[in-house]
């Protein structure tokens, strides 16, 4: 029996800035792209891609591009703050 967390991918920091251009082409065609961070995940590191908005039910997301994992997460709109004054 296979332990699924036991078989998580790393990826090193590397890896992650490598692919997070593609990442953006991926993702931009899934959804709206408002950011592309990298994270760290166990010993190696993800890309954290932030949507604005959940797509529907029916687009599958990418658990990892070019060999790094993903995490999604929708984060709403974002726009600049008002500078009060």
């Amino acid at each position: 029996m296979s332990n699924c967390y036991s078989e998580i991918m790393q990826a090193s920091l590397e890896q992650a800035r490598d692919a997070k251009a593609e990442a953006a082409r991926i993702f931009s065609d899934l959804g709206r792209v408002v950011g592309i961070g990298i994270v760290k995940l166990g010993a190696g590191y993800a890309l954290k891609v932030n949507l604005a908005d959940e797509p529907n039910g029916f687009t599958v997301l990418p658990s990892e591009v070019d060999g790094v994992p993903t995490r999604v997460e929708f984060v709403g709109s974002v726009r600049k703050l008002e500078q009060s004054g």
